[in-house]
């Protein structure tokens, strides 16, 4: 069974940093793209940031690009986002989630990770 596990939220001020990682098991990981979610209260899930199986090519939202840094280690089946200066309008679930690279749509979701910045 395919499972993505989060970590590393949690709360921090405006300016801090985070680092989120999310640890896949059930698949071949190397062979999936990844990409990090998040959903503030109140609003629809939106886009942060995805990397291809190779990690040769990332993808940013614009809210987040200079920002975040999404990586990954295949050798350790972990996809990490690595969140420098923290907004308020950044607090949200962060999630994971994984797809076969030729399709469009992601199929595998981890349960999400708490992120809280305070102002």
């Amino acid at each position: 069974q395919v499972q993505l596990v989060e970590s590393g939220g949690g709360l921090v001020q405006a300016g801090g940093s985070l680092r989120l990682s999310c640890a896949a098991s059930g698949r071949t990981f190397s062979s999936y793209a990844m990409g990090w979610f998040r959903q503030a209260p109140g609003k629809e899930r939106e886009f942060v940031a995805a990397i291809t199986w190779s990690g040769g090519m990332t993808y940013y939202a614009d809210s987040v690009k200079g920002r975040f840094t999404i990586s990954r280690d295949n050798a350790k089946n972990t996809v990490y986002l690595q969140m420098n200066s923290l907004k308020p309008e950044d607090t949200a679930v962060y999630y994971c989630a994984s797809k076969p690279s030729s399709v469009l749509k992601y199929d595998v979701w981890g349960q999400g990770t708490q992120v809280t910045v305070s102002s």
